[in-house]
C-alpha cells in the first residue's frame, strides 16, 4: 500500500488536475480515497469506475454513478448497490432474482422496494440464507406468509421484521397456529442430537456459537424469541412468558422492553441474576416505587444502570452517586433537569453530583463559572470543556489543580492558542494533553511541534493544517504510516510537493521525500 497516495486521495486541497492524474496510478486502496471527494466530478468518477472496478460501489453509494453509468452484466455489484438505494432499474433486481451467484441474490433479498415478482421468486429461493435475507426485510404481507416456511431461520428473520403483523408475531412467539418448523440450521448439516463448540476449532464452520440441536429445534427457537423482544412491533401480552424462562438472556431483552407491564417488572425486580435487575433498572418503564426499591439493590451492575434511568428521581440519583461508582458522563436526568433542578444541583454537597451536572455543555453563565471554582477537581474536570470560559478561567483552573485537569483544558476548543503552547510545556508533562492539542482547530505551529513528541498525539498532529509546510514534508517519511497518510492528507501540504508526489507516481517511480519548496 502506498500511504503517500492513500493520504493524497482525500487531501481536500489536492487541485483538481492532480486528482485526474492519481486517478490514473489509482489501485483499490487509492480508489476508496478518491471515491469519497466531495469534488470529484461526474466524468472524474466514471474514470475512477473504469480504471478500478472495485470502487463502483462506493461511488454508487456516494452518489458519483446513476444507473447510466453501469451495466449489469458486467458490474453487478455495482448495480445491486444502485437497487439497494432505489435507483437501479427494476429489471435488474429480475435479472439478479435468477442469478446463478446464491451471494448475488442475498444482497439483492435485502434491497427495500422489490417488485412483487422478484419477491416471489427469491420466497423461493433454494438457499435459505436468500430467504432469510428477504423474510428480515420485507413487506407484512410476505413477512405472515414466510412465517410459515418449514426452515426455522427464515421464521426467526421474520420475527425480527418490524413490519411483520403483530399476530403474525405471537404466532411465532407461542407456536400457535402455526405448523411446526421442520429445520434449521444445525440440523442441516449436523447429525442430531448436536451441539456446536463454542470454540468449534473449523475454519469452514459458519454455525452461530452455541447453537444445538436435538431435533427439535431448540436453539433455534431460543434465537426466534430473542429476536422477537428486541422487536418493538412484537405484542407484550405474548412475550410475558418469558419472565420465568429458564434463560437469563432472554429474561434480561423482556426487562428492557419500554412497554413492559408494572407487575411483571415488580416480579423481575427480584430475578436472582443481577445482569436481569440491571437491565430493568435503566428501564424507563419502572414506576418511582420500583425505582426506589432497586436503589438498595447492591447486586453488580444494578445501581449504576439505575442512575442511567432517564426517570430516576433526582434524590435517588444523588444517592446512587454517593453509593456507586458512576463516573463523569452525562445522564438522561441530568440533561433534563429544569432550570431549578440546576440550581439545587450546583449546590448539593456532593461533589459527584456537581461533576455529574458539570458534563452539561448549556450551563447558565453563572452555574458555570461557580462549578469552574469548585474546589474539588473532578467537578473541576468536568466543567473544564463548557464553552465560555474565559481564558483566566481557564488558566485559573490549570493552576488550581494541575496534571488533574490540563487535558479536559486542552480538549476545549475554546481554549486560546496561547494557552494551548503553555500546555505543551507543563510541568510534569500530560502526554494525553498532547493527543488533545492535536486534536484542537486553535493550536499552533509551536505547540503542534511539541505534540510529536508522543506517538499517538503525533498520528493527529500530522495532519493538522496549522503544523508549518516544512513539517509536514519531513513527515512523508516517517516510519509510522498512520502519520504518513495523515502528513499526505493534510491540506497545508504545498500544492508544488503534490503534484510531486502524484509526478512520480504517474512516472511509475516511489514518492519519497520531496523538497517543500517544490
Amino acid at each position: 500500500m502506498n500511504h503517500v497516495l492513500c493520504g493524497l486521495a482525500v487531501n481536500e486541497a489536492l487541485p483538481f488536475e492532480l486528482v485526474g492524474h492519481l486517478i490514473a496510478a489509482a489501485d483499490a486502496d487509492i480508489a476508496d480515497g478518491l471515491a469519497g471527494r466531495a469534488d470529484l466530478s461526474r466524468e472524474q468518477a466514471a474514470d475512477l469506475a473504469a480504471r478500478v472496478e472495485e470502487s463502483m460501489v462506493r461511488l454508487v453509494y456516494e452518489g458519483r454513478l446513476t444507473a447510466a453509468d453501469v451495466n449489469p452484466l458486467t458490474q453487478p455489484q455495482a448495480a445491486l448497490a444502485l437497487l439497494d438505494k432505489r435507483s437501479g432499474d427494476p429489471e435488474w433486481a429480475r435479472l439478479f432474482a435468477h442469478d446463478p451467484d446464491a451471494e448475488r441474490r442475498l444482497k439483492l433479498a435485502a434491497c427495500p422496494d422489490l417488485p412483487a415478482d422478484v419477491s416471489g421468486v427469491l420466497a423461493s429461493d433454494p438457499d435459505v440464507r436468500v430467504v432469510a435475507e428477504l423474510a428480515l426485510w420485507t413487506t407484512a404481507d410476505l413477512a405472515a406468509r414466510l412465517a410459515r416456511h418449514p426452515h426455522a431461520e427464515v421464521r426467526r428473520a421474520v420475527a425480527a421484521n418490524e413490519a411483520t403483523p403483530p399476530r403474525v408475531l405471537t404466532m411465532l412467539i407461542t407456536g400457535e397456529g402455526l405448523p411446526p418448523a421442520e429445520q434449521c440450521l444445525v440440523c442441516d448439516g449436523e447429525e442430531t442430537p448436536y451441539a456446536h463448540d463454542p470454540h468449534c476449532p473449523r475454519l469452514d464452520c459458519d454455525l452461530r456459537s452455541g447453537t444445538s440441536c436435538d431435533g427439535s429445534h431448540d436453539s433455534a427457537f431460543h434465537e426466534l424469541a430473542e429476536q422477537a423482544l428486541w422487536n418493538p412491533a412484537a405484542p407484550i401480552e405474548a412475550l410475558l412468558r418469558f419472565a420465568g424462562h429458564p434463560s437469563m438472556l432472554l429474561r434480561s431483552q423482556l426487562a428492557a422492553r419500554p412497554d413492559l407491564p408494572q407487575e411483571v417488572a415488580v416480579r423481575l425486580s427480584g430475578d436472582p441474576v443481577p445482569g436481569v435487575r440491571a437491565e430493568l433498572a435503566e428501564n424507563p418503564a419502572i414506576d418511582d416505587t420500583l425505582i426506589r426499591l432497586l436503589a438498595a439493590d447492591r447486586g453488580h451492575d444494578v445501581q449504576r444502570r439505575l442512575a442511567r434511568n432517564p426517570r430516576v428521581p433526582l434524590d435517588v440519583l444523588s444517592d446512587l452517586a454517593a453509593a456507586t461508582k458512576i463516573g463523569p458522563s452525562l445522564l438522561p436526568r441530568i440533561a433534563s433537569a429544569s432550570p431549578a433542578e440546576i440550581e439545587g444541583l450546583a449546590r448539593s454537597s456532593n461533589p459527584v453530583v456537581r461533576m455529574l451536572l458539570a458534563e452539561r455543555r448549556d450551563l447558565p453563565a453563572e452555574i458555570r463559572n461557580v462549578l469552574a471554582d469548585d474546589p474539588d477537581a473532578k467537578v473541576v474536570k468536568s466543567i473544564a470543556r463548557h464553552p465560555g470560559l474565559s481564558e483566566a478561567q481557564l488558566r485559573s483552573i490549570v493552576e488550581r489543580h494541575g496534571v488533574r485537569v490540563v487535558a479536559k483544558v486542552a480538549a476545549n476548543p475554546e481554549t486560546p492558542p496561547a494557552l494551548l503552547e503553555d500546555l505543551t510545556r507543563h510541568v510534569p508533562p500530560v502526554r494525553k494533553a498532547l493527543r488533545e492539542i492535536a486534536r484542537n482547530p486553535a493550536a499552533t505551529g509551536p505547540a503542534l511541534l511539541a505534540c510529536l513528541t508522543d506517538r499517538e498525539a503525533r498520528r493527529v498532529a500530522a495532519g493538522h493544517p496549522a503544523l508549518p509546510p516544512e513539517v509536514i514534508v519531513e513527515l512523508l517519511a516517517d516510519h509510522d504510516w498512520h502519520v504518513v497518510e495523515a502528513a499526505a492528507a493534510n491540506p497545508s501540504l504545498p500544492p508544488a510537493v503534490m503534484a510531486e508526489l502524484v509526478g512520480a507516481s504517474t512516472s511509475g517511480s516511489r514518492p519519497g521525500m520531496v523538497d517543500s519548496k517544490g
